[in-house]
């Protein structure tokens, strides 16, 4: 695993899993994580470049500070708020994304 995407919850990440490359995991906090949970992540993401995609809610802001604190060196990608979320954004708009930084199948349509 070369990087790691850390959404909030299951349909961010099957939103997201068919597009990014195989190099590329995903991983979800569903909702605010827990102490355990960050140690959980920390472990299994090892020295992957993490990512942080969380919605541009209340809640995905607290998450998103959280998982800063824990993952200070991770690369925050954003979604429009008006899409009110990752699960809700275009497909067009996730593609841009996910080019910006690489994460992109090659084969992906």
């Amino acid at each position: 695993m070369d990087a790691a995407i850390i959404v909030e919850g299951k349909h961010d990440r099957d939103r997201l899993l068919p597009m990014v490359n195989g190099n590329t995991c995903i991983f979800c906090t569903f909702g605010v994580p827990t102490h355990g949970l960050l140690m959980q992540l920390r472990q299994r993401i090892d020295t992957a470049q993490v990512y942080i995609f969380a919605d541009c809610d209340k809640v995905g802001r607290r998450i998103r500070a959280i998982l800063g604190e824990e993952f200070p060196e991770a690369i925050h990608l954003h979604t429009k708020p008006e899409y009110r979320g990752v699960e809700n954004t275009p497909l067009e708009y996730l593609q841009q994304v996910l080019i910006k930084h690489e994460l992109l199948r090659a084969d992906f349509v």
